[in-house]
């Protein structure tokens, strides 16, 4: 199984939910450009909570400083994004994470989705359960929905909003996989316990 994991934004849980599915299933992760925070980066946050090996941590193509769209990040640190050269590896199972949303800028001419659809993985789309999840989580189906990106499903996270869940399932014909609630503390085994509560991995093989 290889997928996409992407969200409806920035700091919504993405990288926690890549760190439970890829412990799951044991899985390669590589999160191709990480902008900011590189002092504790997202690679290094999913190792410690999915319990990973450091070869099951691929190191990131791009590693840009300031904490912003990837575009402007490699502008300012006058680094040019090759995106044609940008390649998953073979790795099977295999979490990429993306850079906060979907239509993030990688480039001044190409989106974080349009690197979705050149690799063809299903997406799993994080959607946290907050005010405005509805039209966040059915935009950003959408436009996955537009490029004929096939959808694994919606991972959502944070505390149980069962009418919106149904909605944007509902509305849209994507699968709920599940809810991830907020953890305290979150450490790796309250994530594998919670992970295992609420998800069926079935759903990811």
């Amino acid at each position: 199984m290889r997928v996409f994991v992407t969200g409806t934004d920035t700091d919504i849980g993405k990288t926690v939910f890549a760190a439970a599915l890829a412990g799951a299933l044991q899985a390669t992760y590589w999160k191709p450009i990480q902008a900011g925070t590189l002092d504790a980066s997202d690679s290094e946050r999913v190792r410690a909570l999915a319990r990973l090996s450091e070869d099951q941590i691929l190191p990131e193509a791009y590693r840009l400083h300031t904490a912003c769209s990837p575009h402007r990040a490699a502008e300012l640190d006058g680094v040019a994004i090759d995106w044609p050269s940008l390649s998953p590896p073979d790795a099977d199972p295999l979490i990429v994470e993306g850079a906060g949303g979907l239509l993030v800028p990688v480039t001044r001419d190409i989106l974080v989705i349009d690197l979705i659809e050149r690799w063809r993985f299903p997406a799993v789309l994080v959607a946290r359960t907050s005010l405005g999840t509805i039209n966040h989580s059915l935009l950003s189906i959408a436009a996955l929905q537009s490029r004929g990106i096939p959808i694994a499903g919606v991972a959502f996270v944070g505390d149980p909003y069962p009418d919106s869940e149904d909605v944007i399932c509902a509305m849209s014909g994507v699968k709920r996989l599940g809810r991830l609630p907020f953890l305290d503390p979150l450490d790796a085994d309250t994530l594998r316990r919670a992970f295992a509560d609420n998800f069926d991995l079935r759903d990811f093989q």
